[in-house]
């Protein structure tokens, strides 16, 4: 028991340097991307799938109005969100996550911002601390972690709001529904102005649109999440 006690100590002990190296290397990468937009979605989503192309429409327009994209690095929408802001010139940052399957860096992430993760609560600090809004394109239970962890982060104060924005009416809304009529009128979970952090759109417009409205009115800076 005394020699087991010792090697998992041991182990313990290596496991704390290797996070501590990888919040480092985020950290020195994305400092100096600029303000950026997280856009998160399915890997298998397919080119020639409409979320795909409006994944690629949303990226090129925000690098229009001046944001980098970070995404997780992989296929499907990670892929068009990448694909969207190369192809515009804008920043492309891709934060990979070693996994058994479906995971492979995709070709439009600058060189040099492509990012290679074993803890994905590491990536998960790297996606909310430098994003500036949050895309939520139609995803598996990654992209639903990624949102509801954004979601509590706010709710709780733990970071400075920002825009969070679901992307695909005929996705969403029923998720929301369900938030809205058990979590809040039958649980009373959350409170009624929780239900405000979840704007459900269908178009790069309107993605746009709520990002700068949020700047122009809160006057919110343009820098990481500091609170992270």
């Amino acid at each position: 028991m005394k020699q087991w006690s010792r090697q998992i100590k041991g182990e313990n002990s290596w496991t704390m340097f290797k996070v501590i190296s990888e919040f480092v290397e985020g950290f020195e990468t994305l400092n100096q991307t600029g303000p950026c937009v997280s856009i998160f979605g399915s890997a298998r989503t397919k080119p020639d799938h409409p979320y795909y192309k409006l994944a690629v429409e949303i990226a090129r327009r925000l690098t229009e109005e001046g944001y980098g994209v970070i995404t997780g690095g992989g296929p499907g929408i990670m892929e068009a969100g990448n694909k969207g802001a190369s192809l515009a010139g804008g920043t492309s940052v891709g934060l990979n996550i070693d996994l058994p399957f479906e995971q492979g860096a995709n070709p439009f992430i600058d060189h040099g911002k492509s990012l290679q993760f074993r803890y994905f609560f590491v990536r998960k600090v790297m996606f909310v601390k430098f994003a500036q809004a949050l895309v939520a394109l139609p995803g598996g239970f990654g992209t639903l972690d990624e949102l509801f962890e954004v979601l509590t982060l706010v709710q709780t104060k733990k970071i400075s709001p920002v825009p969070i924005i679901l992307v695909g009416s005929s996705y969403w809304t029923g998720l929301k529904g369900w938030i809205q009529n058990v979590m809040l009128d039958q649980e009373r979970n959350i409170s009624p102005g929780d239900l405000d952090l979840l704007p459900i759109v269908d178009t790069a417009d309107e993605v746009i649109r709520i990002i700068n409205d949020f700047y122009d009115t809160k006057h919110g800076q343009l820098e990481p999440n500091y609170e992270l």
